[in-house]
């Protein structure tokens, strides 16, 4: 019976240091704070097995949602191309309008202009008529103030716009000519401004005052 006895123990003993050995390949297990024995293994291996494991990351255009939104970008681009292009054409259209606008502003500008110079051509002609009496020899200081006079209002009127014409030796032109009288001329070409018989004038591009002229046949 003690023998018995012993045999089971040397058994029991046997069995438990038989559990106390560890397989081969198991890794070293840190549990709060203690080691137990076993197979060591590197950091760099355990890397190296993780990185060989690790899935590779999904490209995003093949992402759940990723094509619905590449589709909603490219919405997105041609909305904005359409509204690029509205905005221009408008921007066109708004140009273009306001240039006409400018134009038709300044016509009603000149025209309103033609108006309040015409009386000052009737000044101008007095002027002229009484420059032509002077004797250029025996001027008084009255007389030469008379010229400085008309000189700077010819000045101030060219500075605006008004310009004489001067049709003598051109071309009739019924736009700005008024022919009064046809005279026989061989020395002249024919349908050549002999002599203006009253001064016409412009304002800008337009006919302030046709030229009252003498033509050649």
């Amino acid at each position: 019976m003690a023998n018995r006895s012993m045999n089971e123990k040397l058994k029991n003993l046997k069995a438990e240091k038989e559990g106390e050995k560890l397989p081969a390949e198991q890794k070293i297990v840190i549990k709060d704070g203690e080691e137990t024995a076993g197979t060591q293994v590197t950091v760099d291996e355990e890397l190296d097995i993780t990185e060989t494991e690790r899935p590779k990351p999904v490209p995003k255009k093949n992402r759940r949602g990723g094509k619905q939104l590449q589709a909603q970008l490219e919405a997105a681009k041609e909305a904005a191309e359409g509204n690029k292009e509205k905005y221009t054409r408008l921007l066109a259209e708004f140009d273009n309008m306001r240039a006409r606008n400018e134009k038709e502003n300044a016509g009603m500008s000149d025209k309103g202009a033609l108006e309040a110079l015409k009386p000052i051509l009737t000044v101008l002609d007095n002027f002229e008529r009484a420059l032509e009496s002077i004797n250029q020899d025996e001027k008084t200081p009255f007389e030469e103030g008379i010229e400085k006079i008309y000189r700077q209002l010819m000045d101030a009127l060219e500075d605006i716009g008004v310009k004489p014409m001067n049709a003598v030796g051109k071309e009739f032109d019924p736009e700005f000519h008024n022919a009064v009288i046809h005279e026989e001329n061989e020395e002249l070409e024919e349908n050549v401004v002999v002599e203006e018989m009253q001064k016409g004038y412009m304002y800008k591009d337009y006919v302030l005052r046709h030229a009252m002229v003498k033509v050649a046949n």
